[in-house]
């Protein structure tokens, strides 16, 4: 199989509504409309269209991926980050490494657009193999709703937490 991971452009976005639909149907803890929350993001002002990714295989698109940015805050001091959410693979191509390469070159990119750091509300047995931690091994708490066993970060830039606390602000989409 070859796979090509790229940026999303705007003729994809039915086949990506599409992917994250049926990527979310069956997963024990979707809502359903992780769907409909890529499309919202996607209209928010800090979207950054360099961090949405897609997969392509089988001469088709099988995955996509959206990283968005979040904020640590502080009293009066505010750290800018990520956010990965969600990540999104075609049942059928599930378990061959899509998800990973898409996380991978994500973070990637990231690093490069001068990022240091991502967050993520998910599977604790899941993003530990990406680096991801529980957030409150820095002093870092989830926005009101998120389980803290569930709310990860990961230094893309090792040591680029190191003296961040507070509380994480995600974009309003997100609702929480």
């Amino acid at each position: 199989m070859q796979l090509t991971i790229r940026q999303e452009l705007p003729a994809d976005y039915p086949a990506v509504f599409a992917i994250v639909e049926t990527a979310f149907r069956t997963m024990q803890f979707a809502d359903g409309d992780e769907q409909f929350l890529v499309e919202a993001l996607r209209k928010n002002k800090a979207f950054i269209p360099e961090l949405s990714l897609v997969a392509e295989a089988d001469q088709q698109l099988v995955g996509h991926i959206l990283f968005t940015p979040l904020w640590i805050t502080n009293g009066d001091r505010n750290f800018s980050s990520l956010t990965l959410a969600p990540v999104s693979v075609l049942p059928e191509y599930q378990n061959m490494g899509i998800g990973s390469a898409l996380i991978h070159e994500g973070h990637r990119i990231a690093v490069a657009l001068g990022f240091t750091s991502c967050f993520v509300v998910g599977h604790p047995g899941y993003y530990p193999r990406f680096g991801y931690k529980p957030a409150g091994n820095w002093g870092i708490a989830p926005p009101h709703g998120a389980p803290p066993e569930a709310f990860m970060a990961a230094e893309l830039i090792p040591g680029s937490l190191t003296g961040v606390t507070g509380v994480a602000k995600f974009l309003s989409e997100f609702g929480i």
